[in-house]
């Protein structure tokens, strides 16, 4: 399946398999949990699963790269042989990325838009799969805190997608594999109102003629925004989702894979009506 700039909205449940992912680092991260939560997640309406192996957010640590193969690939070939749902790998290295296609992965996740691994264009340019490139002020897979400015936040990060475009069609990579996600939380700035832009203004980087992906689950903007703690941003969250479908997201990628559903097709019904 070939997700398009006109597909319906897509969940994209998340399953980390990290002890340090910001919102569920260790609840996961054994092969039995794992598995149980894919299958939660399949049941409650998910139509995507994105299986990350090591966590990229603010405060997080570096592992090497067999930490990260260890972690994935015996998920990856456990869920291959329990349903045909997308899988998506999210990873920024690009052996990860070869391993995870060679055994079905549908999709390759990278929040660093091929800048955290020099080899990461060039082997992906030998498959045909789809590619998510993820905005982020950090060049490398790992954000900062750090409370970056823009004067135009929605122009910047369209003149970054234009440049990865450019780069990725060098390498040999089709624009119609990609899949653009203009980054939330701490990967725009540690200042919650550009992710609220992002939000706001989701429908103008439909410009590009390609699927747009929205993560804002649990992010840390939610949590400024209404001053709550990280367990008590689910209607936070859910919200966003409403925005995201109703500016023409295809992919919400989120942890409360059961609410994303029903307002998704809730509010897809409205969109369309």
């Amino acid at each position: 399946m070939r997700i398009k700039a006109n597909s319906a909205p897509l969940v994209m449940g998340i399953l980390n398999v990290t002890p340090d992912s910001f919102f569920d680092g260790g609840k996961y991260n054994n092969m039995d949990k794992a598995i149980e939560r894919f299958d939660e997640m399949i049941e409650n309406g998910a139509d995507i699963i994105d299986i990350g192996g090591e966590s990229t957010g603010p405060g997080s640590k570096d592992i090497s790269l067999k930490e990260e193969l260890e972690r994935v690939i015996p998920v990856l070939k456990v869920i291959k042989k329990r349903s045909d749902i997308l899988i998506s790998v999210d990873t920024y290295k690009a052996e990860v990325a070869k391993q995870a296609l060679e055994l079905g992965a549908d999709i390759i996740n990278d929040v660093s838009a091929f800048r955290g691994n020099v080899d990461m264009a060039d082997t992906l340019a030998k498959y045909n799969n789809q590619i998510i490139i993820m905005y982020s002020k950090d060049a490398i897979g790992r954000t900062t805190g750090e409370a970056r400015e823009y004067n135009n936040v929605i122009d910047y990060i369209k003149e970054f997608f234009t440049e990865r475009i450019v780069f990725a069609q060098k390498k040999g990579i089709s624009k119609d594999r990609l899949i653009l996600d203009p980054g939330q939380g701490a990967f725009v700035s540690s200042s919650p109102k550009y992710s609220l832009q992002v939000l706001k203004h989701l429908e103008e980087f439909k410009s590009f003629g390609l699927p747009l992906l929205i993560g804002s689950s649990r992010k840390s903007f939610i949590g400024q925004v209404l001053s709550l703690p990280l367990h008590e941003r689910k209607e936070g969250s859910c919200a966003s989702v409403a925005v995201a479908v109703m500016n023409s997201a295809n992919i919400v990628r989120v942890h409360d894979v059961k609410e994303a559903r029903r307002i998704v097709d809730m509010v897809y019904a409205i969109k369309k009506s």
